[in-house]
């Protein structure tokens, strides 16, 4: 069975540093590219493909509202128009770099107060859909299992990659638990290396109240700005491994070929 980790990557900022994108670079498989627009710079995200590159590690846009003050965490409220904008910009300043480095952008993921909303909204999920598809066909749509955004980008007919996140618990209608609740986050490597085995085996969201929802996983994602980050990154990949579990960047998934 094949399986992919990503991870957001090139999001330093005031709210979050970036120290540890070189050492998740050796563990990830795909990396989520932060634009400029929530976090990271033009200086981030050469790093960042550089190293991707000699990983082996697969691209991919990260496009967010612009709201660096923020961390692209707060919802704003843009017509169909603004939405398009934001993401074919993010999506061009990322492309440009990576065919500089004669690499591409082979994915695209959502951030932030963003992808929370698209999860939810399913007018807002087909507006990012049909930007995503018309922007490049080809490209791997990385969403959130379970979603509005699913049901919006199988509609298309659109290349989708559906995620669990590795260190977040999950409400029972199978949305994430607000970061403002205490027990959103999952900080010990060995409780979410066995949350995400039990995920992708099972193929089921694990609620926190112990309920499972039935569903496709085909990625995991491990996020960057938590203390653990780097520990639960370890424990997750080496445990998938352990497990005969193949790990593979998104571009490289038989799925995807």
């Amino acid at each position: 069975m094949e399986i992919n980790i990503n991870c957001d990557l090139g999001e330093k900022s005031k709210l979050h540093s970036n120290k540890n994108d070189p050492a998740l670079l050796k563990i990830v498989n795909s990396a989520n590219v932060a634009c400029g627009y929530h976090a990271g710079d033009e200086e981030t995200m050469r790093e960042v493909i550089k190293i991707s590159k000699n990983r082996g590690v697969s691209i991919g846009a990260h496009p967010s509202f612009n709201d660096p003050d923020n961390f692209g965490r707060e919802r704003m409220n843009l017509s169909e128009n603004e939405i398009r904008k934001l993401i074919i910009d993010q999506y061009e300043i990322l492309q440009k770099i990576a065919q500089e480095n004669n690499e591409n952008v082979t994915h695209m993921k959502p951030h932030g107060a963003l992808n929370n909303m698209a999860c939810e909204d399913i007018e807002l999920a087909t507006i990012l859909a049909k930007v995503i598809y018309e922007i490049d066909k080809d490209l791997i749509y990385l969403v959130p299992t379970g979603s509005k955004m699913e049901k919006a980008a199988k509609s298309l007919n659109m290349k989708i990659a559906c995620e669990i996140f590795a260190d977040r618990n999950y409400e029972d209608d199978g949305n994430l638990v607000s970061r403002k609740k205490p027990h959103a986050l999952i900080t010990d490597p060995e409780k979410a290396k066995k949350h995400v085995l039990s995920m992708v085996q099972n193929q089921a969201i694990n609620c926190h109240s112990g309920k499972q929802i039935p569903c496709e996983i085909d990625s995991v994602c491990i996020h960057g700005d938590n203390e653990s980050s780097l520990a639960t990154a370890k424990s997750i990949r080496d445990n998938l491994l352990e497990n005969k579990l193949n790990l593979k960047p998104l571009n490289k998934m038989e799925k995807f070929i």
